[in-house]
């Protein structure tokens, strides 16, 4: 991508996350108490938002209202949150910092993470469900219905579990089966993100999730060199900690140079799954190549 391309991009996704935030802003609870303090905390302020941007990115592709793909994209951005405050957890990950700042439990305590992400959770299936939306019911229930199938033990947890099961395996996991793990951890969110416009567009999902199955594991290997590379200052938040916890990643598995050309073909992939939008697509290519380009 060059220098102009992607400073178009990335003005573009600037101007998602600052629609998505103040819909966010919004729908999230009045910082009254330390629980909705501790939700707007984990969810506000932070994070390129590239979820949201799928989400609406792909409801512009299939001409979706953009009212309904701000909801959708702040349904995911919630549950993203509620993944990040739990995952964060010394029973999960451990981590103090994200974005640079505390992490929900150690700002607070770990009840109030737990019931945080709990509360996040419960309001992004609120947010798709509420008739105020505008979405038709039978596209509210299909959006429903994949994300909790993304969100729970067939995707993001399941392969949260995988992960954490990975950790204490005798043996290390091979190239297959970390794909695997990484295309329920990361990917199943990235994927419902993009086929979300898809169904409010009342379309074919399928090439939509194909091109984000890619995406998502191009978008995990770059979080693996990120992890080897990356300057805590800069990334917000502990790096090397793959490494030193023992994880299988695609870095140690195919070394540097070898995890930045499978991250390039999977982008390649991504792209070639939107041949049938033709140049209509062109702002989601764009996303294929920022994510295996992007700093932390």
């Amino acid at each position: 991508m060059d220098e102009a391309t992607l400073t178009r991009f990335t003005e573009r996704l600037r101007a998602h996350a600052a629609a998505v935030e103040a819909t966010l802003a919004a729908l999230l609870p009045p910082p009254e108490t330390p629980l909705a303090e501790a939700m707007r905390y984990a969810t506000l302020g932070g994070g390129k938002r590239l979820r949201a941007f799928l989400a609406m990115e792909s409801a512009a592709l299939f001409h979706a209202p953009a009212a309904q793909a701000l909801r959708a994209a702040a349904a995911v951005e919630c549950v993203h949150a509620y993944s990040l405050v739990h995952d964060d957890m010394p029973c999960m990950d451990d981590d103090d910092t994200r974005r640079g700042q505390p992490t929900v439990h150690v700002k607070w305590d770990e009840a109030t993470a737990v019931l945080a992400g709990d509360a996040l959770q419960a309001l992004a299936f609120e947010i798709l469900a509420a008739p105020q939306g505008g979405i038709d019911p039978r596209m509210q229930v299909r959006l429903i219905h994949r994300l909790a199938q993304a969100a729970g033990a067939a995707g993001m947890v399941g392969g949260q579990s995988l992960d954490l099961a990975a950790e204490r395996a005798a043996e290390p996991l091979d190239l297959a089966a970390i794909s695997g793990l990484q295309a329920l951890k990361t990917g199943a969110l990235i994927v419902w993100a993009a086929e979300a416009g898809a169904i409010l567009g009342r379309s074919d999902p399928e090439p939509m999730r194909r091109y984000a199955a890619d995406l998502g594991l191009a978008f995990q290997i770059r979080d693996d060199i990120i992890d080897v590379e990356g300057d805590p200052e800069t990334a917000g938040k502990r790096v090397g900690k793959d490494a030193a916890a023992g994880k299988a990643t695609f870095v140690g598995l195919l070394g540097l140079d070898g995890a930045r050309a499978r991250a390039r073909e999977l982008a390649a992939s991504a792209c070639d799954a939107l041949a049938p939008y033709g140049s209509a697509a062109e702002t989601l290519r764009q996303a294929a190549a920022f994510v295996v380009e992007r700093p932390a």
